[in-house]
C-alpha cells in the first residue's frame, strides 16, 4: 500500500537548496572574516544550519504530521530572518555599506536564476540542465562564486543578504502552501481515519485494485458552514469513546456529523 502522505525530497526543493547556499557561504565567511574566538561565529553558523536543517525534517515529518512540518518550516524560516540581522549588524557595527534593494549590485545576484534560465533556454547540449533545482551542489555555488569568494568581506555579507532574502520568500511561499494543504486535505490522522473507512466499504474482491477512491474524498464538509471536517472521538457522556466528523472551524462552528 502506497503511503497516505508524500515525504522527503527536500533536495529538489528551492528552500533546501537556498538554503545549503547560504550555509556554506556563512560558515566561509565567519572562517575569513570574524574572529574564531567570538560567539558571533557560533551564532551566524548555527542560525544558517538550523534554516538548512529544519526544512529537511519537516519535510520527512510530513508523512506523520502536517503541524509538525509546518512547525519546522516555520523555525528553518526564523533561523534565516536571525541570520539576517547578523549580517546586517556586521555592516552596520563596521559602517560597511549595505546595498539597497534596487541597486545595481543587489539586482545582479537576484537575476542570477533568470539568466542561469535564459542562457540554458536553446541548450545545444540537450544533458545540460536548464534548471537551478537539476544542478549540484557545487554548480549551484559556482553561479554566485564571484560575489560568494569576494575578498571584500561588504561583497560577501551583501551578496549573502539578498540570497536570505530569497530564501525568505520561498519559505514564506512553502509555509502557505502546507496550510491550504492541511485545510482542504486535513492532517494525517484525518486522512488515516478516511482511508480506514475506504477499505472497510471495499467489496473484498475489489481489494487488489489499485484505483480507489483517495482517502481525502471522503471527508465530508461541515454540514453548517462547508468547511472541511476533522474525525474526532467523543471523550465524555453516554457516546464517549465513539467517532465523529467535527468541524475544524469549532469553536467559532459547531457543526458535526455521523462516521
Amino acid at each position: 500500500m502506497a503511503k497516505i502522505r508524500k515525504s522527503g525530497g527536500y533536495r529538489r526543493l528551492a528552500s533546501f537548496q537556498a538554503t545549503t547556499l547560504i550555509y556554506d557561504a556563512t560558515y566561509w565567511f565567519c572562517e575569513k572574516f570574524v574572529n574564531s574566538r567570538s560567539r558571533t561565529v557560533d551564532q551566524m553558523v548555527q542560525a544558517a544550519r538550523s534554516g538548512r536543517q529544519n526544512i529537511a525534517e519537516g519535510s520527512r515529518a510530513a508523512a506523520t504530521s502536517s503541524q509538525t512540518e509546518l512547525r519546522l518550516v516555520n523555525v528553518a524560516r526564523a533561523s534565516m530572518e536571525e541570520l539576517l540581522l547578523d549580517y546586517e549588524d556586521y555592516l552596520r557595527h563596521r559602517r560597511f555599506s549595505l546595498w539597497a534593494a534596487d541597486s545595481p549590485e543587489a539586482s545582479a545576484v537576484r537575476s542570477v536564476p533568470r539568466r542561469f534560465r535564459e542562457d540554458r533556454s536553446n541548450p545545444t547540449d540537450q544533458s545540460n540542465p536548464t534548471d537551478l533545482t537539476d544542478l549540484s551542489d557545487a554548480q549551484r555555488w559556482a553561479l554566485y562564486a564571484y560575489w560568494l569568494e569576494s575578498d571584500d568581506a561588504t561583497v560577501r555579507a551583501n551578496a549573502t543578504i539578498c540570497l536570505i532574502h530569497q530564501a525568505n520568500y520561498l519559505l514564506d511561499q512553502q509555509i502557505a502552501a502546507i496550510e491550504t494543504q492541511f485545510i482542504t486535505e486535513g492532517g494525517y490522522s484525518e486522512q488515516l481515519a478516511a482511508a480506514r473507512l475506504v477499505e472497510r466499504a471495499r467489496p473484498k474482491d475489489q481489494s487488489d485494485r489499485s484505483d480507489q477512491t483517495h482517502p481525502t474524498d471522503l471527508i465530508p464538509p461541515c454540514p453548517q458552514c462547508g468547511k472541511p471536517m476533522a474525525l474526532r472521538t467523543a471523550k465524555q457522556g453516554k457516546n464517549a469513546g465513539s467517532q465523529f466528523w467535527g468541524c475544524t472551524a469549532y469553536p467559532d462552528c459547531k457543526g458535526t456529523a455521523g462516521v
